[in-house]
């Protein structure tokens, strides 16, 4: 850099020098062609600056007059803003570029923030998508699901209903045998002592007040099946007299007839209680001692019946054997429609059914009627 400097010095100084002589030619081209000069060898303006006013001061100005100085300092500032006029128009051109650049720079800095932004916001939307398929797909599971419950639930119900008319005529029939071939034929003896006694009262008097008394007999047979059928069907003392009296007679009648030993505990207050709640109760109570009676092999049962805070509870525990509890509820079957009986008359009007049955310690049937159930009408 040095070299090249100290030779362009040279060639400026000679040429301001012949620029300022008395009667030298006005030419500027050689001021120019310094400056192409300059700024091909990387001087800037600075430094033409110092050397012009180097050869002012040393070399054009000593020994020359005061009124002198003023001209020959504006000629020769002519020639200086033509020499670095090629430098000028550099930078001028460089300061645009870089006005421009910058710019540029700023669009391009706002756009990257805009798109930055747009980014932010794509993929939260991305994100809110992603979270709205998942819940729809987790709802298309649950509704599938749903579905699924719902067409086995209305496949337990037909067969449920197959299974109650069946029962329904099953009960039927046995009515039907039971008045044809039990009080039918009591009502035909009775007849047929009435026509006996008839054709007695004519001829013989001896033995007329023993018939008389087995025909009464009779009667009175056929007055206890009724009244047992009757009670079967729907004791008259629980509308009557409510639950815990109900309990009492058909526990009494049913320990009778089966032979098992069944022990009724009910504890004070029970209170009046609404007339669904009771029949429900009295129903489950009279199905557990029948699936008792005719499957657990039990010789003990215990009935109690019980005021909570939290409701009124109905216990029916027996010392027979055990069952797997789910296996029976989940299998289709008339055998098992008790069960399921007892269960829906428990959730009808609006209790907890529950059922346990473990090796060795029997099975015990569960109903919680809650107290805010217990508050309806009662008769």
């Amino acid at each position: 850099m040095k070299q090249p400097f100290l030779r362009f010095s040279r060639r400026y100084r000679a040429a301001l020098r012949a620029y300022l002589q008395p009667g030298g030619r006005a030419d500027l081209t050689v001021a120019r062609q310094l400056g192409g000069q300059a700024l091909a060898a990387g001087l800037e303006i600075l430094d033409l600056a110092k050397l012009h006013e180097q050869v002012l001061v040393a070399e054009v100005l000593p020994g020359r007059l005061a009124h002198q100085c003023p001209a020959l300092i504006k000629r020769a500032g002519g020639f200086f803003a033509l020499a670095i006029s090629p430098i000028e128009k550099t930078h001028r051109s460089a300061r645009e570029a870089s006005a421009r650049l910058k710019k540029f720079v700023a669009v391009l800095s706002q756009r990257t923030v805009e798109l930055a932004a747009a980014n932010v916001k794509l993929n939260l939307e991305i994100a809110r998508r992603k979270r709205t398929e998942e819940a729809l797909q987790k709802k298309e599971r649950h509704y599938s699901q749903l579905l699924k419950q719902s067409h086995q639930l209305q496949e337990q119900l037909r067969c449920l209903s197959g299974e109650v008319l069946s029962v329904q005529e099953e009960e039927r029939k046995r009515i039907s045998r039971e008045l044809h071939d039990v009080i039918a034929q009591v009502l035909t003896g009775i007849n047929l002592r009435l026509a006996t006694l008839k054709k007695a009262s004519s001829m013989d008097t001896k033995g007329l007040d023993r018939n008389i008394t087995r025909t009464q007999l009779l009667v009175e047979k056929s007055v206890n099946l009724v009244h047992e059928f009757a009670r079967e069907l729907r004791p008259a003392v629980l509308d009557d007299l409510g639950l815990v009296p109900a309990l009492h007679s058909f526990v009494k009648l049913f320990s009778k007839r089966t032979g098992l030993h069944i022990h009724l505990k009910v504890s004070a207050e029970i209170g009046p209680i609404p007339s669904d709640q009771r029949t429900c109760l009295y129903r489950v109570a009279q199905e557990a001692l029948t699936n008792v009676s005719r499957h657990a092999q039990a010789t003990s049962v215990v009935v109690s019946v019980q005021k909570l805070a939290r409701g009124l509870c109905l216990k029916i525990h027996d010392n027979g054997k055990s069952f797997e509890v789910e296996r029976v509820l989940n299998t289709r079957g008339r055998k098992h429609l008790g069960l399921f009986g007892m269960r829906e008359r428990t959730e009808i009007v609006g209790g907890h059914f529950d059922i346990k049955s473990n090796p060795g310690r029997g099975t015990t049937v569960t109903v919680l009627i809650p107290a805010a159930r217990l508050g309806g009408k009662h008769k």
